[in-house]
């Protein structure tokens, strides 16, 4: 179902690239592009994408950024032996998890790094434009799917961030970011599908986002925001995929919102609050109270050991919340709790137990119980943002992209809640893109 204008390569720059979830994506993409096996789970595959201009699965390009050394055809085979993917299928794709591994470079800051902040935005700003020059790329989408960071003391997201369109209730394409008369006008980070030079416009806003981080906002950069400030000033699409700051940080909140290059949501929508962006509209649209809704995740492999940290734990969480207070109109008593089980290492257990009072004040209860392999449920997820934002870009739209909210607990401001609603926008999008295609 694959459909691309042109043969042109696309870059997916992973930061966190030799993860889970990176090695999946990387492995899948190239066992589909090689018809081994079907593209399930991906969106951008079915019927309502054909004809979109979407970049084929056969020319995406895989780099990125990692702390760690395991080599991808390594940690492959780590998964494989964990059942997260085929048996065969590491020796299958032995070639281009090679070539993929070879375009990963060291992430940081390590511990005891003294370089600056600015220092390390030029270094990864550099990392991805040799790559994309080096591997004759038209443009690179860069994808955060690295480890969790602990949520900022004061995240502007949590607290002044717009609510999202209540179920229903579609998005005004009229007003949304980098239409006709909105900020985020093509060229104020160089044309579309143009990196920006050191020197362009990207750079020195980025600059300037940087020395308020120290200035204004008390403190050093999250890397997560490092990364993403990097991906901006190489004119580079970005998604974050994690619960961590990226674009949120108050010194990069007005430059993500102000055009440049198109980005999209925060902390990928897999499992447990897939159910709930569903649940949540249902009980609405039904007029039913819900009185309490509590959940508990198993999980085990490096998420299990990250969220073990309360402070990492509070990050993830808080997207969970919110898709209640999106649907619900308010967080219902109640709370998600996170225990690390090595033993079920990439497998995940998330249960939710909610308490409902329907006609005449009865009282009743709906308990779920989700099961699934987080690599294998995110890694689709991946690759579909990856060819959305590239094909958004080559379009020449800018800035957040609250089409996309399908994939995150977190999406932009503008977005509708339920999941419903969520699918409607994003196939609308792809129609969007289709016709400026044409």
């Amino acid at each position: 179902m694959s459909s691309t204008a042109t043969a042109d390569r696309v870059g997916v720059w992973l930061i966190g690239a030799r993860g889970s979830v990176a090695t999946t994506a990387v492995a899948g993409c190239a066992a589909m592009a090689a018809g081994l096996h079907p593209p399930t789970g991906m969106a951008t595959e079915t019927p309502a994408f054909a004809g979109a201009g979407l970049p084929a699965l056969s020319v995406l390009v895989f780099g990125g950024h990692d702390v760690v050394e395991c080599p991808l055809p390594k940690r492959a085979e780590q998964l494989a032996a964990g059942g997260v993917l085929p048996h065969d299928l590491p020796l299958a794709v032995r070639a281009e998890l090679l070539a993929a591994d070879a375009e990963i470079r060291p992430g940081g800051p390590h511990p005891g790094d003294t370089r600056t902040d600015e220092d390390l935005i030029t270094a990864f700003t550099s990392d991805i434009l040799d790559f994309v020059r080096c591997r004759g790329l038209t443009r690179a989408v860069v994808v955060n799917v690295a480890s969790t960071e602990p949520a900022l003391a004061s995240d502007p997201s949590d607290t002044a961030r717009p609510p999202l369109l209540p179920p229903g209730a579609g998005s005004d394409p009229a007003r949304e970011p980098g239409g006709p008369g909105q900020p985020g006008e093509p060229g104020q980070f160089g044309e579309p599908g143009e990196a920006a030079e050191p020197g362009e416009p990207g750079r020195g806003a980025v600059s300037g986002a940087v020395s308020g981080a120290r200035e204004g906002a008390g403190g050093r950069l999250p890397a997560s925001s490092l990364y993403a400030a990097a991906a901006l000033r190489a004119g580079c699409s970005y998604v974050n995929f994690t619960p961590s700051t990226g674009l949120h940080h108050p010194a990069l909140a007005d430059l993500a919102a102000s055009g440049g290059p198109p980005h999209a949501g925060r902390d990928g929508k897999t499992g447990q609050t897939l159910l709930r962006s569903v649940l949540g509209p249902m009980f609405a649209h039904r007029a039913l109270v819900v009185r309490a809704w509590s959940g508990t995740n198993l999980l085990g492999g490096g998420d299990g050991a990250a969220l073990a940290d309360p402070r990492l734990a509070a990050a993830k969480n808080a997207g969970k919340e919110r898709v209640l207070a999106d649907t619900l109109g308010a967080v219902p008593e109640g709370e998600v709790h996170i225990d690390d089980v090595p033993a079920l290492g990439d497998w995940k257990t998330a249960w939710d137990h909610i308490a409902f009072e329907g006609f005449l004040g009865t009282r009743m209860t709906l308990q779920t119980t989700w099961q699934g392999c987080d690599s294998a449920l995110a890694a689709p997820l991946v690759l579909d943002l990856a060819r959305l934002l590239s094909r958004a870009h080559e379009r020449g739209l800018t800035g957040p992209r609250p089409e996309l909210a399908f994939y995150f607990k977190d999406p932009d401001p503008g977005a509708p809640a339920s999941l419903a609603d969520q699918y409607a926008a994003l196939v609308a999008f792809a129609a969007r893109l289709r016709e400026r295609g044409e």
